[in-house]
């Protein structure tokens, strides 16, 4: 006869079984278990804090007599060295350092007059630039700003390193004007003392670790698992998700604080609820006020028209004493047509309702039409493959085109160059197109703001032909393709705007026939 096999159902049950008699095994038991242990990590702990206090006051105490002595061997020794030393006076300084009572290897390092890098070692097969760890380098030269709290322009740094099995410590100073200095001190008669010091106590550490994970593990079903659901629902509540709630239970300060963390969700939901519904009606005034001002904007540009052609007639029908104030009139009036089409289009980007409307085109043709509508032939170079096909959205990237060379020659002046290039990228290719002009450049604290909205350069030209809102546009033109503009200075001169956009339709934005959209947005 055979014997049945047990299943993995009868395993899992067993299992279970099993796992509930440990789990309500006498509390009794449990609590002797648990104060024993608590007893014996105690022992262990204070045998553990003992070690470590030696230790500390041993290294502590070799370590602050080599940094001093080294410290007082630099002020004796490298600061008296001229500004570009030779190597044979770096090493005669090294030697005589290395000669204290601490018996130290000593490195200096300098450039001499023709700026090239000399060392001067005392222990050249001990200790060279190698050992040196480069952030203990960077440390050393990077020269701190003097203030009331600091009066040395270069601080002396130190860090323990371990070569070959052996410890080491590594200590760096500079004398302001004069050469970089840095010490090696080893540490393996402290480090034997240490080790006999730690088998005394090896046994104790390793029932401390043994006691540390039963601890840890009867604190897991009280401590843990409230504390893991916690981060949880802060993670939850980190990903925008505001209606997370903890289940609240007890008393106890973990109930506090999990009442603590609803009541800051509830607050942070409604004030993000709050800051949606301020937003959102900003935005909708913004579109109501540019929609209800193109009426009356609409009549006053037919009557600007009309004063400008009596401007331009021959008769001279425009008494010439306000004739300056006409053409201020025409001006302005003009300005303020092209302000509301570019806060209807900056609506329409916030409230995420601009739409491609895609179609293939040759970017030579393309380009050459935005420059030729606006007259700019010539002022404007292009270097242009014919025949590059494209599909983009013709509206929107004369948009980006004409503001960024718009801007090139008002700002940067003439010739701007318009180059145009594919770089691979993935799978596909990227469409980039760079344009240059020969000004004076962008000033370093201007380039982060380029592209915000209605931003001046100088606070003494607050007004200007433009409505702030150009680049900005563009740059939403740009990202709605799945592009991106970025702009920086040439090495030769000149403001370079680098647009950048996939030659594939991006996955974001996809192609409206019929979407409703006015105005150009520049």
């Amino acid at each position: 006869m055979t014997e049945p096999h047990p299943t993995p159902r009868g395993l899992a049950a067993a299992k279970k079984a099993l796992l509930a008699g440990l789990r309500f095994t006498s509390l009794r038991l449990r609590l002797v278990v648990v104060f024993a242990l608590v007893a014996l990590t105690a022992a262990v702990s204070a045998s553990g804090i003992a070690y470590w206090l030696n230790r500390e006051a041993v290294l502590t105490r070799t370590q602050d007599s080599a940094l001093s002595d080294f410290q007082q061997e630099m002020q004796n020794r490298a600061a008296v060295l001229p500004e570009h030393p030779t190597q044979g006076e770096l090493q005669h300084a090294a030697n005589l350092m290395a000669n204290s009572s601490q018996h130290f290897s000593v490195l200096l390092t300098a450039t001499d007059e023709n700026g090239r890098d000399v060392v001067g070692n005392s222990d050249l097969d001990a200790f060279t630039p190698v050992d040196v760890p480069a952030s203990l380098r960077r440390a050393v030269n990077k020269k701190q700003k003097i203030t009331e709290n600091n009066k040395a322009p270069y601080h002396l740094y130190w860090q323990r390193i371990t070569q070959d099995g052996t410890p080491y410590l590594v200590g760096g100073a500079r004398v302001n004007g004069g050469p970089s200095g840095y010490m090696l001190k080893s540490l393996e008669p402290e480090a034997k003392d240490l080790g006999s010091l730690a088998w005394s106590l090896g046994i104790a550490t390793a029932l401390a670790l043994i006691g540390s994970a039963l601890l840890a593990q009867a604190a897991a079903a009280t401590v843990l698992k409230p504390v893991h659901r916690l981060g949880v629902a802060a993670r939850r509540l980190g990903e925008g998700k505001l209606d997370t709630r903890l289940r609240v239970s007890g008393t106890d300060e973990l109930a506090d604080l999990s009442r603590t963390f609803n009541r800051t969700a509830e607050n942070l939901e409604k004030k993000v609820a709050d800051m949606s519904a301020r937003e959102e009606a900003s935005r909708r005034f913004v579109a109501d006020m540019s929609h209800e001002l193109r009426t009356p904007l609409t009549a006053i540009t037919a009557v600007t028209e009309v004063l400008e052609e009596e401007l331009d007639a021959e008769t001279g029908s425009v008494d010439p004493m306000i004739e300056p104030a006409v053409r201020l009139v025409v001006s302005e009036t003009r300005r303020l047509g092209d302000l509301v089409e570019n806060l209807m289009e900056v609506t329409r980007f916030d409230a995420g309702t601009a739409r491609l409307v895609l179609d293939d085109l040759d970017i030579a043709d393309q380009i050459t039409a935005c420059i030729d509508a606006r007259a700019w032939l010539d002022a404007v170079e292009l270097d242009a493959e014919r025949g590059m096909t494209v599909r983009l959205d013709p509206r929107r990237l004369d948009v980006i085109l004409a503001n960024l060379i718009g801007n090139a020659l008002k700002h940067g002046g003439s010739p701007v160059r318009v180059s145009v290039r594919t770089e691979p990228r993935g799978e596909g290719s990227d469409l980039v197109i760079a344009v240059r002009d020969h000004g004076p450049g962008i000033p370093e604290d201007v380039l982060p703001h380029v592209f915000d909205r209605f931003y001046k350069a100088s606070a003494s030209r607050p007004r200007s032909e433009g409505s702030g809102l150009g680049l900005s546009i563009a740059l939403e033109n740009a990202h709605i393709h799945g592009g991106e503009i970025t702009a920086a200075n040439s090495p030769d001169g000149g403001a370079v705007f680098t647009l950048r956009l996939p030659q594939q339709e991006p996955e974001q934005a996809k192609s409206d026939p019929n979407s409703e959209e006015s105005g150009d947005g520049r």
